[in-house]
Order: C-alpha cells, then sequence, then structure tokens
C-alpha cells in the first residue's frame, strides 16, 4: 500500500494513527504509510510526538469525541506549550542580585576545543541565572567574547560557590575535572565528553541531581547497543537510561525526549527545533542553557524541559529557513524567551 501511495503521489490523509507504526513507543518495525495529514481522536498517540513514527504522521490534527474522565490520570508522555513554559521560567524580583538569581559554573572546553566553552557560556549567559563561572584552559577565549564571565584557573573545586555546574562539552580528555565536578553537592548536567569520561557509579551515587544530555550515538555508547538501535526506540532508550543510571536524561534528536530520574513517570516529548539545528556546537549552546536553569533554581526534568523549547525556538528563529550556526542560535534565545512570555 505504501509503495502504490507514492508512486501515484496522493494526499494521503491517515486516520488516528499512519498504517504501520507502533502507537504506544514511536517504533516503526517494516514498512509504513507516510502521511501528509493524521486525523487522531481524543488525545495524541505517543507515535505521533515520538520519532521516528513521528516523521510519518505529516501535520496532526486532534479531534475531540469526549473522552473527558476516561483519559489516564498519569499520561505517558507530556508536551510542553508556551504557558508551561513561561509559568517555569525564573524572573528576577526587586530583592534580586546577581547571586541570589544563581550562579552556573561551566568546566568546559580544551586546547584543541576552546569553541565549545565559547558557546556553553553563550548559552549559559543567556539562560537566566545571575552570573557565570568558568573554569578550564580556554579562559582567554570565553572573556574576548564574554569579558562579563568569571574565569578561574584553579579548578572547580576553588571556582568559587555555584549553584549548579555544566561539565564536558569539548573536555577533551580531561577526566580529572569531570569527576571533580561529579563530587559537587549541586546540580549537574553533564554532555558531549563528559558522558564518555563521567565514571558511572560516582553519577549513579549522587544525592544532587544530574541531568544528562546525549545524542543517539552518545546514547548508545552509554546503553552498549548500535546507534541504530537508539534511533529506532528512542522512548524506550531514553527511559532505560534514566533508570540505569538513576539521573534525568535529555535525549538529543529531531524530537527531544526528557525522562525523570529512574525512566518513571511521563516523559517530556520536544518539537519546538528545526533540522538546521543539527550543526556543530549547538548542543554546546543547549547545555549551557539549561545549565543556567539549573543554577536558576529548577529541577533538573525542568530545566531539561524548558532549556531545549527555548533552544528550539532560537534554532528556528536564527535559521529562519536558511543554514545557521551555533553563534546565531545563543544570540536568539531571549528572543524565544520574551515569545515564549508575551
Amino acid at each position: 500500500m505504501a509503495a502504490l501511495v507514492e508512486r501515484a503521489r496522493a494526499l494521503v490523509v491517515a486516520v488516528d494513527l499512519p498504517s504501520g507504526v507502533d502507537a504506544d513507543t514511536g517504533e516503526v518495525h517494516g514498512s509504513a504509510l507516510r502521511a501528509d495529514l493524521t486525523v487522531t481522536f481524543g488525545t495524541h498517540k505517543p507515535a505521533l510526538l515520538v520519532d521516528p513514527a513521528r516523521e510519518y504522521a505529516g501535520s496532526v490534527r486532534l479531534v475531540d469525541i469526549g473522552l473527558g474522565g476516561h483519559l489516564p490520570a498519569v499520561p505517558g508522555l507530556e508536551a510542553l506549550q508556551h504557558a508551561d513554559v513561561a509559568a517555569l521560567l525564573p524572573a528576577p524580583g526587586g530583592e534580586s542580585d546577581k547571586y541570589r538569581r544563581g550562579v552556573v559554573g561551566i568546566a568546559a572546553g580544551s586546547a584543541r576545543y576552546p569553541g565549545a566553552a565559547v558557546l556553553a557560556v553563550a548559552g549559559a549567559l543567556r539562560g537566566g541565572a545571575g552570573a557565570v563561572r568558568y573554569v578550564g584552559p580556554a579562559g582567554d577565549a570565553v572573556l574576548a567574547r564574554f569579558p562579563e564571565t568569571l574565569v578561574s584557573e584553579r579548578g572547580p573545586a576553588h571556582a568559587g560557590r555555584v549553584q549548579a555546574w555544566v561539565v564536558g562539552p569539548g573536555a577533551g580528555d580531561d577526566a580529572a575535572t569531570v569527576a571533580e565536578v561529579l563530587a559537587a553537592d549541586v546540580p549537574v548536567l553533564i554532555d558531549a565528553d563528559g558522558l564518555r569520561l563521567a565514571d558511572a557509579d560516582a553519577v549513579r551515587g549522587r544525592a544532587a541531581p544530574t541531568l544528562m544530555t546525549p545524542h543517539a550515538g552518545e546514547a548508545a555508547a552509554l546503553l552498549g547497543v548500535a546507534r541504530e538501535q537508539v534511533e529506532g526506540a528512542r522512548l524506550a532508550s531514553v527511559r532505560e537510561l534514566a533508570a540505569r543510571y538513576r539521573a534525568t536524561v535529555l535525549l538529543k534528536g529531531s524530537t527531544t525526549l526528557v525522562a525523570d530520574a529512574g525512566g518513571e513517570g511521563p516523559v517530556r516529548v520536544n518539537a519546538t527545533g528545526t533540522a538546521w539545528l543539527a550543526t556543530a556546537g549547538s548542543g554546546d549552546v543547549l547545555s549551557g542553557l539549561a545549565g543556567s536553569l539549573l543554577a536558576a533554581g529548577l529541577g533538573a526534568l525542568d530545566a531539561g524541559s524548558v532549556g531545549a523549547y527555548l533552544h528550539g525556538l532560537a534554532g528556528r528563529y536564527a535559521a529562519d529557513g536558511a543554514p545557521v550556526g551555533a553563534h546565531d542560535v545563543a544570540e536568539a534565545i531571549p528572543r524565544a524567551w520574551r515569545d515564549v512570555c508575551d
């Protein structure tokens, strides 16, 4: 049937779900019908929100059929909207100063990858915390771009007080710094090289919240499976990672999934992004942004979800249908923030 439709180039409308996709997991086994429009009933099914099945749904329209109280009390998935994000965003008050608003530490970059540090700091400066501390070998590059950054050369333990840490972007093989950050009694976001260097037992043993932000390849390495397995079963993979590491996990991709520590409860789905975000350094901006939200007081699930939402919107605004660089995404975060709050 799918082959016939493709040859005929017909407009395809799917009823409730495209044929061939798994309604509950978003997985696609074998061939499936690719729809231009899916009209679904009562509530959105996971397959309409989670890739790879989401790519087969086209535009989705929900029709209320009066299910009301028959829907599950606790949904399997959640998708935040503007109003939800606006309610979570930190806002300074009359008594606020840069320390009361939260200070985020960024341990990132290396001699080979100084740009990762610059981009993570760029995201952090636009993420709601009052100040950003940077430790690492890219201090000169960071200060040249962002002179408001508080730079230290003495390592995380001696950088000064922070309310959260981001560790890993462009870190190379600096396992000692990753271990030092993981030992801190504040929320920690682990990204990029930090995911490879972090000791699994150290992550599981942390008392403070931990937010891990892998893409599919990094998630596959953490799980010991092929990348294709993660991409084909994204919902199961993010839950398995959250359960295995006892950490909140943000699985990056065409739809970003955020599972709370332990892998139980609703998984949050974010689809605000654009394919133009698949560019070098984009994830570094996201790590800084979400880390800043952690420092401003959001829990790991909310910081990851809100960070992904704003990052996706910023990517759309920066790209506007054309190629975009990671620095452009960072500069568009304030516009996304204002749009959400209007």
